[in-house]
């Protein structure tokens, strides 16, 4: 259902960027446009959700690519500039994992998935036009989560291959996501071939309770970043446990403890002049690290967890105000954003 616009503002107010993203607003899960005004939150072009949704992509052809929070079973293509909408909802044996990405040639996108049967996780393989599945392929892991399409080749990886982050651990299919066993957590980065899903690599940390959940790439440095949840029982080494690993095409390697950090990257970004920011979700902060992982900065952000940066700038949403902005700028704002949000190339009007 198409709402109206939200906290309208006078033009001159309103940021150029344009960001898509979800959030949660009066009871009701949504999704549209939004830019960050001197005000707050202007939200543009907005529609209703059936749940709460997590990952977020601009098709190649004016849509906009939603998909539902896991254990998911919804995916929606969004046409903004006409209003068209298609829905596919999964079948009862799999789980979508809250991300989706466009393969580069826009034939096709990929879904990260459970089968609910053995826990396995898979990259659904699906028609761009109906969002229905052709195959399938293993992520030799469970848990996978989010994917990135290499920009560079890395090591023996070429160009366009695609990174999976698998999380590593097993959820038992009765209860979705409230029962997870870490008992036999193994969590990996894998590379497989854009083409036909064949392993061309697969990548593990030392510590093993170090879960592998977002990625991004520092084209300043050339290495791929990725944001960990530690699952330590031990509190303090969860609260100490780094929020960051590094991936150079040959080792994945984890970045010094980060002190109160409390274990849980919700998202993370490339940072202007190379290295990352992480969003330190339950530390209610912002870290900034340079290549390596060492600490350079924190901003006290509540909640932060939606990033993302482009050309020197970047944007930062937690539950009460979002970060915008070479200078940082900070503004309330009226609606809870959820997980991630994306630079619009679509939309917005």
């Amino acid at each position: 259902m198409l709402l109206p616009a939200l906290s309208p503002a006078h033009d001159e107010d309103i940021e150029s960027t344009r960001l898509l993203a979800s959030w949660l607003h009066e009871a009701r899960h949504e999704v549209g446009f939004l830019a960050l005004t001197r005000e707050g939150t202007h939200i543009f072009q907005r529609i209703e959700l059936p749940t709460r949704a997590h990952g977020l992509c601009n098709g190649l052809d004016g849509s906009v690519l939603v998909v539902a929070r896991r254990p998911g079973d919804w995916l929606l293509r969004w046409y903004p500039n006409s209003g068209k909408t298609l829905w596919h909802w999964v079948n009862d044996d799999r789980q979508l994992n809250g991300h989706v990405v466009t393969s580069p040639e826009g034939s096709h996108i990929w879904t990260t998935e459970t089968d609910l049967a053995d826990a396995q996780g898979h990259i659904g393989v699906r028609d761009a036009k109906t969002l229905k599945k052709v195959t399938e392929w293993r992520t030799h892991g469970m848990d996978p989560h989010a994917m990135l399409v290499l920009p560079r080749s890395m090591g023996a990886v070429p160009a366009g291959a695609l990174m999976v982050a698998n999380g590593g651990i097993r959820t038992h299919s009765e209860t979705g996501r409230s029962h997870r066993d870490i008992s036999s957590m193994d969590s990996s980065l894998v590379a497989l071939h854009p083409e036909n899903g064949t392993l061309l690599g697969q990548w593990r940390l030392d510590d093993p309770r170090l879960g592998i959940r977002h990625l991004t790439f520092d084209k300043v440095n050339g290495i791929l970043g990725v944001a960990l949840q530690a699952e330590h029982e031990d509190a303090v080494l969860r609260n100490s446990a780094p929020l960051l690993a590094t991936w150079d095409g040959y080792l994945l390697r984890s970045a010094p403890a980060m002190a109160n950090s409390l274990g849980y990257g919700g998202d993370i970004c490339a940072r202007d002049g190379g290295g990352f920011w992480l969003s330190a979700t339950r530390a209610h902060e912002l870290i900034g690290t340079d290549a390596a992982g060492a600490v350079v900065e924190r901003i006290a952000l509540r909640e932060a967890c939606a990033l993302q940066a482009d050309g020197g700038r970047f944007w930062a949403a937690g539950s009460e105000q979002t970060v915008s902005g070479d200078s940082k700028r900070r503004a309330q704002t009226t609606v809870h954003i959820d997980n991630h949000w994306t630079l619009s190339t679509v939309g917005g009007d």
